[in-house]
């Protein structure tokens, strides 16, 4: 199979009909096999009924409900799973992202051999306070920690090797960061290509100002992971060595005044520097601690279910 299309959606049902009318043309008329893999977040609204129809006309359009609203990432990840095509290409359901961009994307991966092409919104019509200057803000943070020289981290439309979704775990919220995780994955060859944005027909946006928030916490979250999540010991135990020895190195020398230079002065616990001293060690003893109850969690932890799936269609 050429193409796999990923679309995560909630409540999206006044776009899916055309959304697949535009898919499927595009598809049709460059004679690519395909498949179009439509995965309903929790929708309350009729979207799955509108995925149902779709796959009783077309063998290619298949679906995943699942239970309730999970987030982003988990339609992802569970649409990574099933795919099968040699390319992968995930875009959102309201129409802001053009299927027009399939052909070229398709292209960059299957022949010029990129591991993962990244979507780049350089002409927006989103709020630019609520959204184009804060996405400005944040991609230039991801791009100073990751290293990637990417515009648009949390541009929906993308394009991979099917190796690259097989083999990359998307949680929680970091769908914005899959360039950072295929990376960290082993996956250099990333690049970005200008894509057309078009302003919303239907609906309002399912994302909030919160959305910035989050991404910078999952920003440090993923740096942290990728650097020290296989040996927490390694930075915890690190800073919490170098602090327990200030900490015991100070309190040994206002030991060695008390008890031999200035053995008439103030008493030890009256002195300030005994309590930055106390505090040093505790707080290194603290984070020592935290290195090695890491490496315990990380030695005897278990996949949990982050998902649970309703009703599956042609999958």
């Amino acid at each position: 199979m050429d193409i796999s299309i990923v679309i995560p959606l909630l409540n999206e049902e006044e776009s899916l009909n055309e959304l697949y009318d535009w898919i499927a043309k595009v598809m049709q008329s460059n004679r690519y096999s395909y498949e179009i893999l439509f995965i309903d977040d929790g929708s309350s609204d009729s979207s799955w009924k509108v995925i149902e129809n779709l796959s009783k006309k077309d063998n290619n359009v298949k679906g995943i409900q699942f239970q309730k609203n999970y987030g982003k990432s988990q339609a992802l990840n569970a649409g990574f799973k099933e795919v099968k095509g040699d390319v992968v290409i995930t875009m959102d359901a309201d129409l802001q992202d053009s299927p027009d961009e399939i052909p070229e994307l398709f292209n960059l991966i299957k022949n010029e051999g990129y591991h993962l092409i990244s979507g780049w919104k350089k002409k927006r019509y989103d709020s630019k306070i609520r959204k184009n200057i804060p996405s400005k803000l944040f991609n230039a943070a991801a791009r100073k920690t990751s290293g990637l020289k990417l515009h648009d981290f949390n541009c929906g439309l993308k394009a991979y090797q099917n190796t690259v979704v097989k083999n990359i775990d998307v949680r929680g919220e970091m769908h914005r960061y899959i360039p950072v995780l295929a990376k960290n994955a082993g996956f250099i060859n990333i690049g970005e290509k200008v894509v057309l944005h078009q302003a919303r027909k239907y609906g309002v946006t399912k994302f909030g100002m919160d959305r910035f928030i989050n991404g910078f916490l999952d920003l440090i979250t993923i740096w942290f992971l990728s650097k020290f999540g296989k040996r927490p010991m390694h930075l915890f135990g690190l800073l919490g060595t170098i602090m327990f020895i200030i900490g015991f190195a100070f309190s040994f020398y206002l030991g060695v005044d008390k008890l031999f230079i200035h053995t008439s002065g103030r008493l030890i616990t009256e002195r300030p520097e005994f309590y930055l001293a106390l505090t040093t060690m505790v707080i290194g003893t603290q984070f020592f601690l935290a290195g090695f109850l890491g490496e315990i969690i990380l030695r005897t932890k278990t996949d949990t279910k982050r998902y649970n799936i309703s009703t599956k269609i042609n999958c």
